[in-house]
C-alpha cells in the first residue's frame, strides 16, 4: 500500500492532502473522513444481465450507480458462490483460506475445509479494528452448514467474524418467500407470508435500512459496512406474478437472438471491443428454432422469473439508495454492486418449474411444466431457467457457473463514491479479482492490514490493490498471476494472457485439453492459441501447477457426489436417534435426521383432550419436498411430498382422547435399477401407527432418494411454506411432549445422484 493512497480523505481520490494531522488512524478509530461502504452482491447473476451490461431486464438503480461511478469490464470472480465470498471477504485465494470449493463439505485438506481460517481475517474484522461498525444482510454460505445448527458453533457465522449484527440464511439458497431465517445467532421464522406479500428481497433491504438507521441515529459519527448479499438471481427464481409475465414479450426471440442483440449493446457501450465475437452456443445447447413452440413457451417463462427477481431486486436497492440520499450520507457512501459468478447451469438443459422431483426421481416431463406454467415463480415452485437462457445471461462469454472459462468467472462490477469518485460513467478494462477486493477497499481508505487479531498471526494478503484504477484508466491490471479451479476444471491468467482446461468430471486430469487465449485481444475467449504458442502454453501450465501448490489446491478432486455422501455420513456417524423435545427452535436440514434412502421410525408422544386435538407433529421440507405427520379431521397423517406430488396415508380410525404414541414406520423395499434415472431406486411402504399398533399402510415407488428439502424441521408446526394439505403453521392443538426419529442401519444413498441433486442447490 503506497503512503499516498493513505492519505486521500481531503478531496477527490488522487489529490494530495497536506495538513500537519498525521496519516494514521487512532487504535479504534477510523481515519477522519472514512466512507461508508454498502457491498451489493447479487447471487448467479451472469455478466451480461444489468441493463448497464447490455440486457433488456429493468435495472435502472444499478445503471444510475453506474452513470454515477464506474464500470469494470475485468472483474473476475471463482466460478461458485462461497468461494467467490470467502475470496472477496479476506483478500486472499480461497483455496488459500480452506474454501477450495464449498462450505457444503470439508475434505479434510487444508484448502477443503469448508469454512474460512481464523488466519484469514474478514474485511469486517480488519475494519472493526479501525472503528468500524458492520452489519451483514442476507446470504452467508462461507460456514459447514453442519454447524448451522441451534448450538453452531458460532465462529463461523457472521457474528463469529467481525460482522456486530447479522440477518439473512446461512445456506446457499432459500424459498424467497419462506426463508431459512436467521437474526444473529439464533433462528427466526419470516416475518410475514406469501399471502401477505412478504418476499425475501424486501426484507432484507428493510433490514439494511434499520441497521443503517438505528447506527446513524445512535452514532452518525462512526462509518459503517453494510453487506447486503441477495438471494436474487439465485434458484429458486421467485418474483411477483405481474412483473414475470411482463417480461415474456421481451424474451420469446429466444436465447440466440438475445444474444446477438446483448453483444451489440456492449458494443456500442465500449463495454468489449469492437471487433469481439460471439462464442458457438454452448455444448448441448439447441438453437432456439429447434425447440417446439411449447417448449419455447415454457423456456420463456423461465427466463421471465429470472428477470423478473433481478428486476425486483433492483427496485428494491432503489428504496435503500433512496433511503442513503434522504439520510444525507450517501454522498460518503461507497457503494459497490457485483455478482458473485456467472448464470447458473444448475437448470439443466429443459429448466425446471419444481426442481426438488426430479431429484428424487419423480420426472417433470414438458407436458406438465406447461399445465404449470402460471406457477412459475410462485410459492410452490422451485423454478429454474435451462442452460440457453444462462448462456445468455453470460454474453459474450462461454459456458457457466462452475466452470473456469469466462462465462463462469467474469462478472459485472459497479462502484460509485459520490465525494471522491470524480469519474462519471467510465469503463475500466483492467483484470481484477475478487481476492482484489479487501485490499482495495483498505488502500482507498488508509488502512492498514492487521498481522494480528485476537492473538492469531495473520496469513498475508494475496490479492492486489487497484485503487490506482479508480482514478487512472491507464493504470495496470494486477501484476501478479491469477490462478482458478473449481471442482477440476482450472484456469492461470497472466499479463493479458489466460490458459484455461474444462474438465470432464471423472476422467484423468492429465487428460484436459488446455486452451489459450489473448484475453487481451480476445474479450470472448474464443480464438484458440495453444497450437501456434504452445511454449507459452506451457510455461502457463507450469505456472497453474506452482500457484495450486502455493495456495493450497492439491490435491485435484473432481467428485461431487463423493463429497457430499462422505460429509453427511461423517457428521451424523453412528447415530441413529433424534429425540425433539416441545418448546424447541427450528432444526436446518444439514443438521436433521438424514432419512433418504433408508428405513426409519417417527413416533410422537402426544396427549389429546376430550374435543380431540389437530395439527403438526412434526414437518421437516416445504411445498415443494418434504414430510409431514399430523392429525387431521381426528386421523393420523402422513404426507410424503415429491416435487409437489403428494403421497398420502390416513389412518383407518379416529385418535381417541388420552396419552397415545402416534407414528409412521418406514420401510425401504425391493431395490432395483432405475433405467430412466441410471440409478437404483425401489418401493417404500409406509405404515402408520397409533399406540405401536398398524393403523394404515401405502406403498409408493415415490421417496427421498436424492434428498428431503432445502428447507428445515419443525416439531409441533410446519412454519413456513406447508408441506401437506393445510394452512401453515398448523400448530397442534394438544400436548406434545416429543418427537423420537429412529434411523435404521440400511441407508444407500446414490453418490453421484446427491451430488448432482447438491450442486442444483449451490
Amino acid at each position: 500500500m503506497s503512503r499516498g493512497s493513505e492519505k486521500q480523505f481531503g478531496g477527490t481520490i488522487g489529490q494530495t492532502v497536506t495538513d500537519s494531522k498525521p496519516w494514521w488512524p487512532t487504535p479504534n478509530r477510523p481515519p477522519e473522513g472514512a466512507p461508508n461502504i454498502l457491498v451489493v452482491l447479487f447471487d448467479d447473476v451472469g455478466f451480461s444481465d444489468f441493463g448497464c451490461y447490455g440486457s433488456q431486464i429493468r435495472t435502472p438503480t444499478i445503471d444510475k450507480l453506474a452513470a454515477e461511478g464506474l464500470r469494470y469490464s475485468g472483474f473476475h470472480t471463482t466460478a461458485m458462490c462461497s468461494t467467490t465470498r470467502a475470496a472477496l471477504l479476506t483478500g486472499r485465494n480461497h483455496h488459500s483460506v480452506g474454501m477450495g470449493c464449498l462450505a457444503n463439505f470439508d475434505s479434510g485438506y487444508p484448502g477443503y475445509r469448508g469454512k474460512i481460517a481464523r488466519e484469514a481475517a474478514t474485511v469486517a474484522e480488519c475494519l472493526r479494528e479501525h472503528g468500524y461498525r458492520n452489519y451483514m444482510v442476507g446470504k452467508w454460505h462461507v460456514t459447514p452448514l453442519t454447524e448451522s445448527g441451534a448450538t453452531g458453533p458460532f465462529d463461523g457465522w457472521p457474528l463469529g467474524r467481525g460482522f456486530d449484527r447479522f440477518y439473512g440464511f446461512l445456506d446457499a439458497e432459500t424459498d424467497q418467500y419462506a426463508p431459512e431465517l436467521v437474526s444473529d445467532n439464533t433462528h427466526i421464522d419470516p416475518p410475514g407470508t406469501y399471502a401477505e406479500g412478504y418476499h425475501l428481497t424486501a426484507d432484507l433491504i428493510d433490514q439494511s435500512i434499520r441497521f443503517i438507521a438505528d447506527h446513524t441515529a445512535d452514532r452518525p459519527d462512526i462509518p459503517w459496512l453494510t453487506w447486503v448479499a441477495l438471494g436474487a438471481c439465485h434458484a429458486p427464481h421467485q418474483a411477483p406474478a405481474d412483473l414475470i409475465r411482463g417480461y415474456d414479450a421481451t424474451f420469446s426471440h429466444g436465447w440466440d437472438v438475445e444474444r446477438e442483440q446483448r453483444i451489440a449493446r456492449q458494443k456500442a457501450m465500449g463495454l468489449v471491443p469492437e471487433d469481439t465475437k460471439m462464442p458457438p452456443r454452448n455444448d448441448g445447447v439447441k438453437a432456439w428454432d429447434e425447440h417446439s413452440a411449447d417448449e419455447q413457451r415454457v423456456f420463456t417463462r423461465l427466463q421471465s422469473a429470472f428477470a423478473g427477481m433481478l428486476d425486483h431486486a433492483d427496485r428494491h436497492l432503489a428504496r435503500l439508495v433512496a433511503f442513503l440520499d434522504k439520510a444525507g450520507i450517501r454522498d460518503n457512501t461507497l457503494i459497490i454492486v457485483m455478482s458473485d459468478n456467472g448464470a447458473s447451469q444448475e437448470g439443466g438443459p429443459l429448466g425446471f418449474i419444481n426442481a426438488m422431483g426430479p431429484y428424487n426421481l419423480r420426472p417433470e416431463p414438458m407436458a406438465e411444466k406447461l399445465l404449470r406454467i402460471d406457477d412459475i415463480g410462485g410459492p410452490d415452485t422451485h423454478t429454474n431457467f435451462p442452460h440457453g437462457w444462462a448462456m445468455a445471461s453470460n454474453t459474450p462469454l462461454r459456458r457457466y457457473k462452475q466452470n473456469t472459462h469466462g462465462g463462469g468467472i467474469r462478472d459485472p462490477f459497479v462502484m460509485s463514491w459520490p465525494k471522491r469518485i470524480a469519474a462519471r460513467g467510465e469503463l475500466r478494462h483492467q483484470f481484477v479479482h475478487a481476492c482484489d477486493l479487501t485490499p482495495t477497499l483498505l488502500d482507498l481508505f488508509g488502512i492498514g492490514f492487521p498481522t494480528e487479531i485476537a492473538g492469531i498471526a495473520q496469513m498475508p494478503i494475496e490479492g492486489e490493490s487497484f485503487a490506482r484504477s479508480v482514478t487512472d484508466p491507464a493504470a495496470p491490471s494486477k501484476s501478479s498471476a491469477q490462478y482458478f479451479e473449481m471442482f477440476g476444471h482450472r484456469g492461470i491468467w497472466q499479463d493479458g494472457w489466460k490458459a484455461v482446461a474444462f474438465h470432464p468430471s471423472g476422467t484423468p486430469f492429465e487428460s484436459d485439453k488446455w486452451e489459450l487465449f489473448h484475453l487481451d485481444r480476445d474479450f470472448s475467449e474464443v480464438d484458440n492459441l495453444a497450437e501456434k504458442e504452445p511454449a507459452r502454453l506451457e510455461e502457463m501450465i507450469k505456472l497453474w501447477w506452482s500457484e495450486a501448490e502455493k495456495h493450497n489446491v492439491l490435491p485435484l478432486d473432481d467428485r461431487f457426489g463423493a463429497r457430499f455422501a462422505e460429509n453427511a455420513s461423517r457428521f451424523q456417524g453412528a447415530r441413529t436417534t433424534f429425540i425433539f423435545h416441545a418448546g424447541m427452535g427450528h432444526v436446518p436440514t444439514d443438521v436433521a435426521p438424514d432419512v433418504r434412502s433408508r428405513s426409519y421410525t417417527i413416533e410422537a408422544h402426544v396427549e389429546v383432550g376430550e374435543v380431540g386435538a389437530e395439527g403438526v407433529l412434526i414437518a421437516h421440507g416445504d411445498a415443494t419436498s418434504g414430510y409431514s405427520l399430523y392429525i387431521k379431521d381426528g386421523l393420523l397423517v402422513h404426507d410424503l411430498n415429491i416435487g409437489g406430488g403428494h403421497e398420502i396415508v390416513t389412518s383407518n380410525r379416529k385418535i381417541p382422547a388420552g396419552a397415545h404414541r402416534l407414528g409412521v414406520k418406514v420401510e425401504r423395499l425391493v431395490r432395483k435399477e432405475h433405467p430412466a434415472m441410471g440409478t437404483r431406486t425401489g418401493a417404500s411402504e409406509y405404515t402408520l401407527l397409533i399406540d405401536s399398533e398398524p393403523a394404515g399402510t401405502l406403498q409408493t415407488e415415490l421417496g427421498f432418494h436424492l434428498l428431503i428439502s432445502w428447507s428445515g424441521l419443525d416439531i409441533g408446526r410446519d412454519r413456513g411454506s406447508p408441506v401437506s394439505h393445510y394452512e401453515a403453521p398448523f400448530e397442534f392443538t394438544g400436548t406434545l411432549l416429543q418427537v423420537t426419529v429412529v434411523m435404521h442401519p440400511d441407508q444407500d444413498l446414490d453418490g453421484e445422484g446427491v451430488g448432482d441433486a447438491e450442486m442444483a442447490r449451490q
